[in-house]
């Protein structure tokens, strides 16, 4: 999904904003989260949040069940901050990209030990 300029600034200012209004909160299941980007769709009405989240399995669900529960609070932070008609929903998804570069790594540290015990 290709963004236009406009989608393009309010995703970065709803970056912004959610980051910041994230670490405010005070929901204990919330852990350490980066904000890694938000898409929009053309007409602002829903909003795909990415973020990483240090810890386990578990911290990451528990982090994944505290920003839904937020949700209502995180939109009214958006709206308090950014004068839209309608205010988007949000959607928060994991951010893969870390956890693949690491099992790419991974695979590539394997396969260099495997070639020099081949040697």
């Amino acid at each position: 999904m290709t963004q236009g300029a406009r989608t393009a600034r309010v995703a970065e200012e709803f970056r912004e904003i959610l980051a910041e209004e994230i670490q405010k909160l005070k929901d204990p299941r919330i852990g350490f989260v980066t904000v890694t980007g938000v898409q929009v769709t053309a007409d602002l009405r829903r909003a795909w949040v990415s973020y990483t989240v240090l810890g386990d399995d578990k911290q990451q669900r528990s982090t994944a069940a505290g920003l839904r529960s937020a949700t209502p609070h995180l939109r009214r932070a958006l709206g308090r901050q950014v004068r839209l008609r309608n205010l988007p929903e949000l959607e928060f998804q994991v951010d893969q990209t870390l956890s693949q570069h690491q099992h790419i790594e991974e695979i590539i540290e394997r396969l260099h030990r495997e070639g020099r015990s081949d040697a």
